[in-house]
């Protein structure tokens, strides 16, 4: 295994992971593969087509891999597609989390990994149960741990990058650890917008706190943008995803304005199609602005003074311990 690191003053730092690529390449195919997911299960949610298939885990009596091709007509395409795709990125992370055990030496990581086979299979299992008793609370929290699910999986992707492994080649900034929580909070209360946005789409109820939540939101991204482009304008790892916070906030913006014009009103008079597409496109750029606030978050503490300290103190415990 090669020597690879990063540098504080005079010392290098020692990797601790795999110089295997496999967990990364497995982590962002993860992700990728998990977001398409959670559109198609906006399709279902917003056709009304959950309850399509009766059953559960079989599909009108056969098994899920072998229900015929022929049969997937109407809303029972997009129920049991929804399956598949499911099952498909359960074996994703399967692999995902055996690489980790065989490949990854960080423990906390390895842990992350279980934690996502152990999400991914929860939310399987609540996803069924939500057919099986007709329990429209299992439908929301299956909502809310598919958002949850996809911001672990692009976490591990992050976390297994080379970016993230080597110690950053820029100093660090005095108030990483303040810009950090501030987008910390901030993608909190996209994931609090993202429930209420499930509770809103499976009840029809909470407008209130939807939109009260936006504003949140909306007040927290620019507050982000403003301190990022003031004090870290030559920072582009900070400042790209901030630009990408704010346009995809815009684009939220308007999609749910449409949406809600759309849903609760006739002043738009789209047509149904247009309308499950338009309220689709919505869940999924909420669940983009979750990732890419994540990804600010992430990096601000990985420029902050703090982790700084903590990576020292690693190396100074090595060495001695050598």
């Amino acid at each position: 295994m090669k020597a690879e690191g990063g540098r504080i003053g005079s010392c290098i730092i020692p990797h601790t992971s795999s110089s295997s690529a496999w967990p990364h390449r497995l982590a962002v195919l993860l992700a990728c593969a998990t977001f398409p997911l959670l559109f198609i299960g906006g399709l279902v949610t917003s056709k009304g087509a959950g309850l399509a298939v009766p059953d559960w885990p079989t599909t009108f009596g056969h098994s899920m891999f072998f229900y015929p091709w022929s049969k997937m007509v109407g809303n029972i395409f997009y129920e049991h597609s929804h399956r598949l795709v499911a099952s498909g990125v359960g074996l994703l992370t399967i692999a995902l989390t055996l690489s980790f055990w065989f490949q990854e030496r960080r423990d906390w990581l390895r842990r992350l990994g279980l934690a996502a086979l152990f999400l991914v299979i929860l939310q399987g299992v609540i996803g069924g149960l939500r057919v099986v008793l007709l329990e429209q609370t299992l439908a929301i929290v299956h909502a809310a741990f598919a958002q949850a699910f996809f911001a672990l999986t692009v976490s591990l992707a992050i976390f297994t990058s080379p970016d993230w492994r080597s110690e950053p080649a820029d100093p660090p900034i005095a108030d990483g650890g303040r810009l950090s929580r501030l987008c910390a909070v901030t993608t909190a209360m996209i994931y609090l917008q993202a429930i209420f946005g499930a509770v809103l789409r499976h009840t029809g109820e909470r407008v209130d706190a939807h939109l009260f939540f936006a504003l949140l939101v909306t007040l927290h991204v620019i507050f982000v943008l403003l301190r990022i482009v003031k004090s870290h304008a030559h920072r582009p790892k900070l400042t790209r995803p901030a630009y990408v916070l704010a346009a995809l906030l815009f684009l939220q913006l308007m999609l749910g304005a449409g949406s809600y014009f759309g849903k609760f009103t006739s002043m738009l008079g789209l047509p149904m199609t247009a309308l499950v597409i338009l309220t689709t496109i919505h869940l999924v750029t909420g669940a983009l602005m979750l990732a890419t606030s994540l990804l600010l978050t992430l990096r601000a503490y990985r420029f902050s003074t703090r982790s700084k300290r903590s990576i020292g103190r690693k190396i100074l415990t090595e060495q001695f311990s050598g």
